[in-house]
């Protein structure tokens, strides 16, 4: 990361967090800690550990989400070796990135729209969710990172999804859902890390708002077509206050739509945020930073 981007980020974090920038900064520095998640529709979560205990991986259980584990003494490469990945019985996943589906309340035989999806992950994750019962229509504009996604919907068993190559912004508003997952484009300031000296990571005022653009573009076509009492989740990976919170803002001035209170985890790192509904995940070993907010249509 350039020494402009770091002060950028530094600056951005200090007047949005104070005190706790130590906090953050402390995360970044941290060795990250590989976690995966079970595919229920391939596999069970019993027959997964026992094959991982057979292969002499350790691994953690995680409190908030039976699926997920967080791995001790193997790395990614090793892990994308096993005959667990390459049948898509496991999938590489942040716990972070794990958090929005769970919030979803999804069922089966709902409308779902993930509206920037790829590489898939979230939108994998409803389809266990849903036990694969649901209708879920998955966005990507990008053709190279819709086929990413393709690709792993149908390793992981994945049929009850209807792929659209679009900006979910310009979906015609004739469309109506029940449930639809925002993970917005974003900044990617939660997930630095600092002792990579690889990272490619830019942070800059004019990258700012152009990120920020599209999130009001897409929070808006998602509030239009959501059905009555339907519910929203929007998330980044962002900590900039400007991609999330203020996001919020806007949304809630649109007034169609109100906050619905996120139950906090005592296993999760929290950050103090200007909504008490929503939550912003402080980055450590096992989570990168991370926002979430919950909205009920009106």
């Amino acid at each position: 990361m350039k020494d402009s981007d770091y002060k950028f980020l530094e600056e951005k974090l200090i007047a949005s967090y104070g005190s706790n920038f130590n906090k953050i900064i402390s995360g970044f520095r941290e060795k990250r800690r590989v976690s995966l998640r079970i595919n229920t529709l391939l596999t069970s979560i019993e027959e997964c550990k026992n094959e991982l205990e057979k292969l002499e991986i350790a691994f953690l259980n995680v409190p908030f989400f039976a699926n997920a584990l967080i791995i001790l003494n193997k790395t990614e490469r090793e892990l994308e070796e096993t005959k667990l990945y390459k049948e898509g019985k496991i999938y590489l996943q942040s716990l972070s990135s794990m958090l929005p589906p769970l919030y979803l309340e999804v069922m089966e035989k709902q409308d779902i729209l993930d509206m920037a999806a790829a590489p898939g992950g979230k939108t994998t994750e409803i389809a266990i969710l849903t036990n694969g019962k649901a209708l879920i229509t998955a966005c990507e504009k990008n053709k190279i990172r819709a086929e990413r996604l393709k690709y792993n919907l149908n390793k992981q068993g994945v049929t009850n999804v209807n792929l659209l190559i679009k900006d979910a912004s310009l979906l015609d508003d004739f469309f109506s859902f029940d449930r639809i997952l925002l993970d917005a484009p974003c900044t990617g300031s939660g997930t630095v890390l600092l002792e990579d000296n690889n990272s490619k990571q830019e942070f800059q005022e004019k990258h700012l708002n152009q990120i920020t653009k599209i999130q009001k573009n897409l929070i808006s076509k998602a509030i239009k077509i959501l059905k009555k009492n339907g519910i929203l989740i929007y998330s980044t990976c962002s900590l900039f206050k400007e991609e999330n919170e203020m996001i919020v803002d806007y949304a809630l001035n649109t007034k169609k739509v109100k906050l619905v209170p996120i139950e906090k985890e005592d296993f999760i790192p929290y950050l103090d945020s200007k909504y008490k509904e929503t939550i912003t995940v402080c980055p450590n070993q096992d989570f990168e930073g991370f926002f979430v907010a919950k909205f009920i249509k009106l």
